[in-house]
């Protein structure tokens, strides 16, 4: 499929997304969402694809937001709408099965910080900035931003930031646990791809599982996270995957997964 706002390749079992509208500072207007909804959804069913690289164009914003021109026009209803549409594109993201590495390039704010926090991993460059400054518009985040930001930092400082509407650096996102890592910009694609690489040459399915025992599992009472981890450990144990896992290990090799 040929996108209007994302520029999308594959190289070796990796997904490359990029948000490609930089002279909006890469902004998610109707279109970039629905286009990444799509894209995602591809990438979810393709049985090749083991990964997947979120950037923005450009060296200046990951996304910098929602497209305000947008964003101006809505009525209440057409607002709920797009809010709604907003969060099924976050969850789709995290829900996915397959990690997907945000390379936070620059601007992460409003729907792009949320875009962030959907994804399994964030690594931001030293330039990067996380914000949720809807406020200042008028408006609260749309995209899940006041769900995810007070699983990721305490609903103290995600209070401090979505009240207070200002935008904290790279560093400041890893102290308080937003972003997994800060690099240089010129590093920034290189440890997103160590990073993909590096989980996916672990067993597909058991990935997979892991991913659907922590995201399930932060919503449910310990106890009964606890059973849904034993079942999925169970279906681990169904796999062909486990059992080459566990034969390479006591054969001394490495394993070959097949995703089985």
């Amino acid at each position: 499929m040929t996108y209007e706002t994302l520029l999308y390749n594959v190289r070796a079992e990796i997904a490359y997304v990029t948000i490609h509208r930089p002279q909006k500072l890469n902004a998610l207007n109707r279109r970039a969402v629905e286009e990444l909804m799509i894209c995602f959804g591809e990438i979810g069913k393709a049985e090749g694809l083991r990964a997947a690289i979120l950037t923005g164009a450009g060296d200046k914003a990951f996304a910098a937001g929602a497209d305000i021109g947008e964003l101006a026009t809505l009525t209440p209803t057409l607002a709920q709408e797009t809010s709604l549409r907003g969060q099924q594109l976050m969850n789709l993201i995290e829900n996915l099965g397959k990690p997907v590495i945000a390379a936070v390039n620059g601007l992460a704010l409003g729907a792009g910080c949320e875009l962030a926090m959907a994804s399994t991993l964030r690594i931001a460059s030293e330039n990067a900035q996380f914000g949720q400054p809807e406020v200042k518009l008028g408006l609260i985040p749309g995209y899940a931003g006041t769900q995810r930001l007070p699983r990721f930092i305490g609903k103290g400082r995600a209070l401090q930031m979505i009240l207070g509407g200002e935008s904290i650096s790279a560093q400041e996102a890893w102290r308080i646990g937003l972003a997994n890592q800060v690099v240089s910009p010129s590093e920034l694609i290189a440890a997103a791809e160590a990073t993909a690489r590096k989980i996916a040459a672990h067993a597909p399915l058991a990935i997979k599982y892991a991913l659907e025992s922590v995201n399930c599992g932060m919503e449910l009472p310990s106890q009964q996270g606890e059973l849904l981890e034993a079942g999925l450990f169970g279906l681990c144990c169904a796999t062909l995957d486990m059992k080459e896992g566990t034969a390479a290990f006591l054969e001394k090799r490495p394993a070959k997964f097949t995703g089985q």
